[in-house]
């Protein structure tokens, strides 16, 4: 168990914790009050701390995420969207007016999206924000974004190993939640570029 969480990184009290909450699986037992614990069993915890620590997940809802990435009858999407659907959160309901230009973006790009869609909403909303500040997002501005965003996705996806439905949940994670700020920051580089290119 010690050198189960050593390679993890968590303390053993957590450990002993995912494993009455049944979000890791026993190990292998080698005696009265031991057992044998395996890379999966790394990856497994690697996979619930990123849930828990990275996209702040509540038990219930990792406890929902792990139970998608272990069901074999689901694909590799569902089990990815599973996990992608939880990384956004509710909020207030986006004006009709919102959602329909995003329902035009999303039918205009031949997105595959399923219903509902939280990204979708929380897009709705930041439309709405925008409209409200008297700076509203314009078609041929989002799609102007949605290139930039289709071309970073594509490279995502294709980071993402399909075999390993436990890593490319991880992926999921960690890769959307900690590669966003990057996103964001080399946006506003270029920004101060193009701006002092101006002059």
């Amino acid at each position: 168990m010690s050198e189960l969480a050593a390679a993890s990184g968590l303390p053993v009290a957590t450990v002993k914790y995912y494993l009455r909450e049944g979000l890791l699986p026993a190990g292998e037992a080698t005696g009265a009050t031991r057992a044998r614990y395996g890379e999966e069993h790394v990856r497994r915890l690697r996979l619930v701390r990123a849930l828990t620590e990275v996209a702040g997940l509540r038990l219930e809802a990792v406890r929902a995420v792990l139970a998608a990435v272990d069901d074999e009858d689901r694909s590799f999407h569902d089990a990815m969207g599973s996990v992608h659907h939880r990384l956004t959160g509710p909020g207030a309901e986006p004006s009709p007016g919102a959602v329909a230009q995003v329902a035009a973006l999303v039918e205009r790009r031949g997105w595959h999206l399923y219903e509902p869609n939280p990204h979708a909403l929380a897009l709705a909303r930041a439309l709405d924000a925008l409209s409200g500040l008297d700076r509203p997002a314009d078609d041929a501005l989002l799609d102007d974004y949605a290139d930039a965003a289709q071309a970073v996705a594509e490279r995502d996806i294709a980071a993402v190993g399909r075999e390993d439905r436990v890593a490319g949940a991880e992926h999921a994670v960690v890769g959307t939640l900690l590669l966003e700020p990057v996103l964001l920051l080399l946006r506003r580089m270029a920004q101060e570029d193009a701006s002092a290119r101006l002059g």
